[in-house]
């Protein structure tokens, strides 16, 4: 990676930052910011030009993609190098390197780690890799996505071996791409063969997941990284129990008007502010010791939020 493609600088030297995107694609970033001690602005609808202006009109110097895309990303990477802003992300190469498939996986090929077969056509595995800028990498807890909006981690498909490798070569692809931050990378597993299949960058909707299992804030991590911070690992093993048992987390999309939860040991709902016209879309968290234990807190919390829509 060459120092001048990447426009990464140190959060704690920055006082401001813009946020891309509204509602619950930016409001973890938010939030990660508001964490770490950031003043942070949002884009208002914003894009291209209008977006730097108004960057620059409100004393921003570094600018977070909140969920956007690898092809969102480097059209912001670029514009916050000719705007002389500081990107929370890879820089423009690595971006679009991971934008384009083959190229993608033709980085992966020749770091050594195994790839999928195109026409494999199984449920990929996602699993979220934490890298600071001395080459130190943590790969935290695998989720798949099921039908019906339903996400789940771990998954129940890998055994313990299985998820000990996946992380080695999630952390081997992360490290060999050079990339510093935060990336999801997705894997196919057919039969007993793990396969790379593709990288995505930044935050993804996703991270709660292993938040709740590991107690590590991923959107905060992210920023820490990026700005030069050093690579924390979980105090304790997944869940307070040791590797090899993390418990179970499951998320949903919520897109219901008027829904309300009390809340209650292993439920978190994450719902950004309203714009006065009915209720934005809510991603809700649920995580017991077993998945017993969490398909029950997710019965009860899916049971409540539907009552109270229905009486709103």
């Amino acid at each position: 990676m060459k120092p001048s493609d990447s426009a990464v600088g140190q959060p704690s030297a920055r006082q401001s930052v813009m946020v891309v995107g509204s509602g619950l694609e930016a409001l973890r970033a938010g939030q990660a910011c508001t964490e770490l001690g950031l003043d942070w602005h949002g884009s208002d609808g914003k894009v291209g030009d209008e977006l730097m202006g108004h960057a620059r009109r409100l004393g921003c110097d570094l600018l977070h993609p909140a969920e956007a895309g690898a092809d969102v990303q480097i059209a912001l990477a670029k514009a916050c190098r000719q705007a002389g802003l500081a990107f929370v992300g890879p820089c423009v190469s690595l971006l679009a390197t991971l934008h384009d498939l083959s190229a993608g996986r033709q980085l992966m090929r020749e770091a050594g780690v195994p790839l999928s077969h195109l026409e494999d056509g199984s449920p990929p595995l996602h699993l979220p890799v934490l890298v600071d800028a001395r080459g130190q990498a943590l790969a935290l807890i695998e989720h798949e996505i099921l039908d019906g909006g339903l996400a789940v981690a771990p998954s129940d498909r890998l055994t313990p071996e299985q998820r000990a490798y996946l992380g080695q070569l999630a952390v081997k692809g992360a490290q060999s791409a050079g990339l510093v931050g935060l990336a999801t990378l997705s894997f196919t597993l057919v039969g007993n063969r793990l396969g790379f299949a593709y990288m995505r960058p930044g935050l993804t909707g996703y991270e709660g997941l292993a938040e709740v299992l590991t107690g590590l804030d991923l959107a905060v991590e992210q920023l820490r990284l990026v700005g030069g911070g050093r690579l924390r690992r979980p105090r304790v093993g997944h869940m307070g129990h040791g590797p090899g048992r993390p418990g179970q987390a499951r998320l949903r999309l919520l897109s219901l008007s008027g829904g309300f939860l009390s809340g209650g040991p292993g439920v978190r709902l994450d719902r950004p502010r309203g714009d006065g016209v009915g209720a934005p879309d809510a991603r809700l968290l649920v995580w017991g010791r077993d998945a017993a234990e969490a398909e029950r807190r997710e019965r009860r919390a899916m049971t409540e939020w539907q009552v109270s829509a229905s009486y709103s």
